[in-house]
């Protein structure tokens, strides 16, 4: 974007970027933008690799987050095209998400795994936490032990904690 006025508030993702999952779309901060709340979005493909036994383990955020699973089918914008299996509170209540839905998930709640079983056609991820920078705290323990032992949770560190 050329240097004008606002051309600061235009930000455009060149080349390609990977993210286990998929492409990554656009990422936002206050460190991109001052003022920003923290915005992530990226292809779930169906030939990416899965994201192991586990996919994103159970963890908390200081602020409200909301994940958005948008399909891309232009036939039927509501079905996402794939599977997504989605836990929610201490005892990891489980849920498959297979319809184009936003989660919200309040401050300090506990969440995940959150994992893509099935992709039938690529789908798009976007997590916003309403706070300047995302922040995350592991709670890797409500896994059963012999998960935990199969997981390389070094990719999953605690951020603004």
């Amino acid at each position: 974007m050329a240097e004008t006025k606002y051309g600061k508030y235009f930000i455009a993702y060149e080349g390609e970027q990977n993210f286990p999952a998929g492409k990554i779309i656009a990422r936002l901060d206050d460190t991109v933008v001052k003022g920003s709340y923290f915005y992530f979005a990226h292809w779930i493909l169906p030939h990416a690799e899965p994201m192991g036994p586990v996919g994103h383990p159970p963890h908390i955020h200081k602020a409200v987050e909301l994940l958005f699973h948008i399909g891309t089918n232009p036939d039927d914008p509501t079905d996402l095209g794939a599977e997504v299996e989605l836990c929610m509170g201490r005892e990891m209540e489980k849920h498959i998400i297979t319809k184009s839905t936003v989660v919200f998930i309040p401050p300090n709640f506990i969440h995940c795994p959150w994992k893509p079983i099935k992709t039938y056609r690529p789908w798009i991820l976007i997590q916003v936490n309403q706070s300047p920078l995302h922040t995350e705290k592991g709670y890797h323990q409500l896994l059963p032990k012999e998960v935990r032992d199969k997981v390389d949770l070094s990719f999953f560190k605690d951020e603004g904690f």
